[in-house]
């Protein structure tokens, strides 16, 4: 096996270290991960400027652009092999519900899909720095291991979201759907010392709808949440609806 293993928080995170030494047991890790934490650029490309990577260590590049950008650079120029798996990860925090939009760890695994790569996003969900990377890092194993045996549909892949524990009081994994969440107060509007208006974003406790079968769910109760997504955004339920508006 050759694997992939990137992230959003940078070259030097915990949890891409635990994860790159738990998928070193299934075959060759690369690493190719941004220079710096690139969190919340959701599935952005680089178009307007050059890349630049630099190798700092045996197959690991620090890439000054994205997820997506280190995706693309790593199958396309930087590791010469086209890779049999990608895992994105291991998140500090968790990419729930409507957070996967935003996600740079879930659109690395989003890119390698659109590539034809089997992929999985995987994320440790904490508040604070995290204590249980490696417990993480062993689901990840394990699910790959199950991915590599029993192979995905296709133009899919997983968002995982593990609970910070240590791993055996984790429970079973549980196939969960994308959850939901609240969304009040989501601004913070001040004016600085100089009277000019500046707003920060996403510094509300945020909460998430608790929906039987979610991910949020299936996580507040210490279960691994694997939720299988998919390329098509198409709301096939709703196409004939749309379509009467233009049938009279």
């Amino acid at each position: 096996m050759k694997i992939l293993v990137t992230n959003d928080d940078g070259i030097n995170a915990v949890g891409l270290a635990r994860l790159a030494e738990a998928m070193a047991e299934l075959g060759e890790v690369a690493v190719v991960a941004p220079d710096r934490e690139m969190s919340a650029v959701g599935h952005a490309l680089t178009l307007h400027h050059p890349l630049r990577a630099s190798c700092v260590g045996e197959r690991r590049f620090a890439v000054d652009g994205t997820p997506t950008d280190c995706v693309n650079l790593g199958i396309h120029s930087l590791l010469g092999f086209k890779p049999d798996l990608v895992v994105s990860g291991i998140n500090r925090g968790g990419n729930l519900g409507d957070d996967v939009t935003y996600s740079g760890t879930v659109s690395a695994a989003m890119e390698a899909t659109l590539m034809g790569i089997p992929a999985i996003a995987i994320s440790l969900v904490t508040m604070n720095d995290g204590e249980h990377y490696r417990s993480a890092a062993q689901v990840a194993l394990d699910l790959a291991r199950h991915l590599i045996g029993n192979g995905l549909p296709v133009d899919t892949f997983l968002n995982v979201n593990v609970p910070d524990l240590p791993l055996e009081q984790i429970g079973k994994p549980l196939v969960t759907t994308q959850g939901k969440r609240r969304y009040e107060g989501t601004i913070v509007d001040k004016v600085d010392p100089r009277g000019r208006n500046y707003y920060w974003i996403g510094t509300a406790d945020l909460r998430f709808q608790d929906i039987e079968g979610s991910d949020f769910h299936a996580v507040s109760r210490g279960h691994v949440s694997v939720t299988p997504l998919h390329l098509d955004l198409t709301n096939h339920s709703s196409m004939p609806k749309i379509a009467s508006w233009f049938s009279g």
